[in-house]
């Protein structure tokens, strides 16, 4: 069993290596500096998505509505797509200093050029302002075409506040001078709360893992001996994963991730118990799992001043978000029908038929048809 994921993990490793899909959101990195007389806003992203008015809500620019549009502008010129920057005077921040919003302008845009239409391209744009009289300041993310890492710099160059905002969400308050640097409990605070996003609502593969556990032991020994294992396995590759240890593409990680979903539910239908072996291939899948989380905790960004607090805040909302959806499980039919008769033929089955479908398909989805 040990032998044939490891092979499976080495095709993928030597075939799925792959660049980010044009498809795929990524969250924003806005860089706020403050100098004695300006402020300077840099901000990293798809410049295209957020002119063709991408919503957030959407993961993949090819369920927008704007998907069309969204390819037209991909395929225009560097100048063109400033041109249409600064005719379009978007704005894609709102920053309140004290009582007054700040008006920035746009001083510079660094687009690549037109290249594989395959691959997304990150454009930087340099906003400027005079720099406000007073400090205290929040800023919101109003653009469009999904989230943003909002990064703070102080006059000093030290970062003094870091924060992941959905789109149209306003940061904590802020000390532009950096005299008063970003607390602890606002960071465990941010990054709990986007770890337990990750898995609910946002994490439906990872969901339908923790259920196709939960249908083979509704019982709590053997339910907690696969959680146990699942947890120290992503707990590792999390950390390992972050910190740039182990680094695999999503294009090796997700498909395997789908892939672990029909396994699993595979062994639910025809094992009539939990067999020794479960956490252990439990665990194995769960290293897996930990790179994607991994991948989301990259895109996010670590808090640079508390960084083991917000890496460990992250897995603490990752774990309350996946005991929720066992809580969910139990509460729904655990409690009321695992000792009936007919639990095994009315619920296991069939539940793990559809979900392993589900899981087939998003490998297939995210490998030939990809």
């Amino acid at each position: 069993m040990i032998s044939i994921l490891a092979r499976i993990l080495l095709l993928f490793t030597v075939l799925g290596i792959a660049p980010l899909n044009a498809h795929e959101m990524r969250p924003a990195v806005a860089t706020l500096t403050s100098g004695p007389d300006t402020l300077e806003l840099v901000i990293d992203f798809n410049l295209e998505a957020a002119l063709a008015g991408i919503s957030g809500e959407h993961e993949d620019t090819s369920d927008a509505p704007e998907a069309d549009l969204y390819d037209t502008l991909r395929a225009l010129p560097p100048q063109e797509l400033e041109d249409m920057l600064r005719e379009a005077d978007i704005r894609f921040v709102q920053l309140d200093v004290g009582d007054t919003s700040v008006a920035f302008t746009v001083q510079s845009a660094a687009i690549p050029p037109v290249g594989n239409l395959e691959v997304a391209r990150d454009s930087v744009i340099t906003l400027i302002a005079p720099a406000p009289a007073a400090t205290s300041a929040q800023m919101s993310w109003i653009a469009d075409g999904g989230p943003a890492i909002i990064v703070v710099d102080g006059p000093d160059g030290e970062p003094v506040h870091q924060e992941f905002l959905s789109a149209g969400a306003t940061s904590a308050a802020f000390d532009l001078t950096g005299a008063e640097r970003q607390g602890l409990w606002p960071v465990l605070v941010n990054y709990g709360v986007h770890g337990f996003e990750h898995i609910i609502p946002k994490g439906l593969d990872h969901i339908l893992f923790v259920v196709g556990l939960f249908l083979l032991a509704a019982r709590v020994r053997p339910l907690l001996a696969q959680i146990t294992a699942f947890t120290a396995a992503h707990t590792v590759t999390l950390a390992l994963g972050t910190i740039g240890v182990i680094n695999l593409p999503p294009s090796v990680v997700e498909p395997l991730i789908a892939l672990s979903i029909t396994y699993v539910c595979v062994e639910n239908i025809f094992a009539h118990k939990m067999h020794w072996w479960r956490p252990v291939v439990v665990f194995l899948f769960g290293l897996l799992h930990g790179l994607g989380f991994a991948g989301v905790l990259g895109d996010v960004g670590l808090n640079g001043e508390h960084f083991f607090a917000s890496l460990i805040a992250f897995n603490v909302g990752v774990e309350i978000g996946q005991l929720t959806v066992i809580a969910l499980c139990f509460m729904a039919v655990g409690i009321w029908f695992r000792n009936k008769s007919w639990y095994r033929a009315a619920i296991v089955i069939p539940g793990s038929v559809i979900i392993g479908a589900i899981g087939f398909y998003w490998f297939l989805e995210r490998t030939v048809l990809a």
